[in-house]
Parts: structure tokens; C-alpha cells; sequence
């Protein structure tokens, strides 16, 4: 065999071998490829990709619950909404929400979502809601979603009926952006031309309302609270508020952000057998239509003796709490003791209402009790709500009587009151 015929061949061999390995890598790496592409597609549609730099991307917008992620609730119950957050990242989100475009936002992937669907704050926002989910009692305490003992803190409202305009969303925003509260207590007295005295039900039940709709928005936690004062028991309206809660309750079912607070301040000589009747009626009423929103019960001698539920508690017990409420420069020891006793008694006490003046509202403010009750609340994990937001003259109104503004204030804007508290919310004190 001649030399030129040898070398031919071996290029032959070695042209096949090359063209060989070439189409084997191809057929390894074609496979291969159409594997992975297969199994990512089966974990989107199972809802279980995950982005850590963007855990809302890719998640559905409809109105059905899909792996954790489920849409809000706007305003009007009838409306839908869509997520126009649902591909920005944390640096894109829009700080603040406009309440009357139509949209949906969505919880954090590891929230459980059977309970949300009306939770709109998104977890790259670090609301209070979507840090902390729906809230339920156990034993004495309040708990987050996540079964951590849990405070809320924030602000009352005075009267609808005589400050409305402050029940905006710039003032809630300020209030959770600068305050770092995390409730609103919307009150809505009965009596005092409120709305079982005259006042307009329809706009009363307008500014609620409003008040639910921009907590929502801000993840925030809102306590629709019946407020009677003038009307000392409770069972004097009994129907009205059987009406009243109903028709929330129904509206409301769905969110899990909402508290109710069914007797303000019952006083006058009421017994706590008197408001426990009340009470369970109402309760009732609330149950047939939300089994698991936080009830708040207030008790006698405006809502202080709170150490006379356990002997006798409401028949329904289940997230259940007791209003007790104190005035720093009048209420001192006395009450704390019985603050400790109902405690003692597994009896689970919020202070939906207190100020650090006397208890008409004005006198002086006594700042060491005012550190006393800041003490013994944060010693025992107790939830706390300032009185109250207006301009009002008195010295427990939190905005400074010349201040017009409604939203966006300076601390010099503030009064005293509302300086101290806003410090307290936010854990200035040294």
C-alpha cells in the first residue's frame, strides 16, 4: 500500500471521527436543554418560581387566590381591581397608592393565603399588615399571623361627626410614615348629635368608609369603634348597633385588618352583667357573618374595671378583648392593679383609648405617669391607641389648635400631647 494512499485514509478516519463527536455533543446538549426548559415551565404554572430580587414577579392578577398570592378589595366592594405592581421591583414601588384608581396588590409569597383577599400591601412595601398578617388572641395576648406576640399602636380619632376631615389619606400616611403607628381607631360616637342622635347615618357610615379604605391601602389596622359616652349603657341603642355591626361585618368579612369595638365607654352606674348582655348580642351579630375579626368589649366606669369580666366573660370568648382606658394625670396605680389582676385572671385587655392629661381631656399633662403607663404597657405586650386626632382646644388633642393642616405636620405643628405620643409610637424616648 503506497504512502498517498495511507495518508488518505487516515483523513478520512479522522474527518469521521471529528463529524461523529460533533453531532453526539449536539444530541447531549439539544436534551439536556429541552429537560431544563420543560421543568421551569412546570414550576411556573405550579406558582412555584421563586426571585429573590423580585418575589412578586410573575404572579397572577385575577381575582382568585393562586399560591399566596391573592388581589385587594377598593373602596366599593363591587369593584374589581387589577396589580399594576405585579413586575416592579423594590426600588420601583410606588411609595404611596391613589385610593381611587383601580388596583389590586398582593401579600408576601409566605404569608398563607386563605385569609387574603382583601390584603392589598405588598411586602416590599413593609407595611404593618403585610409584616404581620391577621391577627387572633391567645390566652392574654395578641399575635401576629406568625404567632409572635404583637403590639398595635396608633391613634384614635375624635367625633366624625365634628372633625371628618381628617380622615384622609395624607393623614394616615403620615401617621404610619412619620409616626410608625399601625392603627387608626375610627370613632363614631352614638350620642352627642352622632349617629343614633341625629346625625347623618349615611355619611357617618360614608367616612367609615373612607377610614377602612385608606388603612387597607397603607397596610394598615383599622377599629371601627361604636363610641358611646353620653349614652352610658350600651343596651340603650342595642338595635341600632345590632344594625350597625351587622351591615359592617357583612361589608367588611373579607378583610383582615379590621378590629370592632362595640361599647366605647359604657359608665353611669352600668353594671358589667348589663354590658355583657349587650355584648353577647352583638357579638353574635358580628360572628354570623365574620367568625375570626378581633371583638373589643368595653367594661364599666368607663372602661376601666376590667378586673370584673373574668368572674363572668362574654359567652363567646374567642378573639375577644376588653377596652380598658386611662387619663395619665388622673388614673394611676389603682388602675394598673386592676389592669394586672384581669391579666392575672387570663383576661386580654387593649387599651383602645388614653392620653397623658387629666380625664376630661384637658387640665395638665403629667408626664412621669405619662412614663409609669409607657413602662407597664410595654412590660406587658399591651396594645395602645392615642386620643385623639383634631386641632380641638384641649390638651388632648394631638394637632396644635392653630394648625389647619390635615396631613404632613411638623413637630412644631404638633402639641404637647401630640409630640409625646408621636416619640412614644415611635420608641424615641431614651
Amino acid at each position: 500500500m503506497d504512502k498517498n494512499y495511507k495518508k488518505t485514509l487516515l483523513i478520512v478516519l479522522i474527518i469521521f471521527l471529528l463529524t461523529s463527536l460533533y453531532f453526539v455533543t449536539a444530541i447531549v446538549c439539544y436534551q439536556t436543554g429541552k429537560k431544563a426548559g420543560r421543568h421551569s415551565v412546570t414550576a411556573k404554572e405550579t406558582g412555584s418560581v421563586t426571585n429573590t430580587d423580585n418575589p412578586v414577579a410573575d404572579q397572577k392578577t385575577s381575582n382568585e387566590t393562586v399560591s399566596g398570592i391573592v388581589t385587594g378589595q377598593s373602596k366599593h366592594p363591587s369593584e374589581t381591581v387589577s396589580n399594576p405592581m405585579a413586575n416592579s421591583s423594590a426600588e420601583q414601588m410606588p411609595e404611596q397608592v391613589e385610593e381611587h384608581n383601580e388596583k389590586t396588590y398582593t401579600t408576601d409569597q409566605n404569608v398563607p393565603s386563605s385569609k387574603y383577599s382583601d390584603t392589598i400591601a405588598n411586602a416590599q412595601t413593609g407595611t404593618p399588615l403585610a409584616r404581620h398578617g391577621k391577627l387572633y388572641v391567645n390566652e392574654i395576648d395578641l399575635m401576629d399571623e406568625y404567632h409572635q406576640r404583637f403590639q398595635l399602636k396608633g391613634v384614635s380619632t375624635h367625633g366624625l361627626q365634628w372633625y371628618p376631615e381628617y380622615i384622609n389619606y395624607e393623614s394616615f400616611k403620615t401617621l404610619r410614615d412619620d409616626w410608625s403607628a399601625n392603627v387608626v381607631r375610627l370613632a363614631m360616637y352614638t350620642g352627642e348629635g352622632g349617629y343614633m342622635t341625629r346625625g347623618n347615618q349615611a355619611q357617618l357610615e360614608s367616612k367609615i368608609d373612607d377610614g377602612v379604605s385608606y388603612c387597607t391601602q397603607l397596610g394598615m389596622y383599622c377599629i371601627i369603634d361604636w363610641h358611646i359616652l353620653s349614652d352610658g349603657n350600651p343596651n340603650q341603642y342595642k338595635e341600632g348597633a345590632k344594625e350597625f355591626f351587622r351591615k359592617m361585618s357583612e361589608k367588611y368579612k373579607n378583610h383582615t385588618n379590621i378590629l370592632y369595638e362595640i361599647c366605647n365607654e359604657p359608665n353611669g352606674g352600668v353594671s358589667w352583667s348589663e354590658v355583657k348582655s349587650y355584648a353577647d348580642e352583638i357579638i353574635s351579630v358580628i360572628r354570623a357573618n365574620d367568625s375570626d375579626a378581633i371583638i373589643i368589649v368595653g367594661t364599666p366606669t368607663w372602661s376601666q374595671d376590667v378586673d370584673v369580666v373574668a368572674a363572668n366573660p362574654v359567652a363567646n370568648p374567642h378573639n375577644v378583648m376588653y377596652a380598658f382606658h386611662f387619663y395619665a394625670a388622673t388614673h394611676k396605680d389603682y388602675l394598673r392593679n386592676k389592669v394586672m389582676t384581669a391579666r392575672n385572671n387570663q383576661t386580654p385587655v387593649i387599651i383602645s383609648e388614653f392620653s397623658i392629661c387629666d380625664a376630661s381631656g384637658s387640665g395638665s399633662i403629667d408626664y412621669d405617669s405619662a412614663r409609669q403607663w409607657s413602662d407597664f404597657i410595654d412590660n406587658n405586650n399591651l396594645s395602645y391607641i392615642g386620643w385623639n386626632l383634631s386641632n380641638k382646644n384641649e390638651l388632648s388633642a394631638l394637632i396644635s389648635p392653630d394648625c389647619l393642616k390635615t396631613s404632613g405636620w411638623s413637630i412644631d405643628e404638633l402639641s404637647e400631647t401630640g409630640k409625646w405620643l408621636r416619640k412614644r409610637i415611635r420608641d424615641d424616648f431614651p
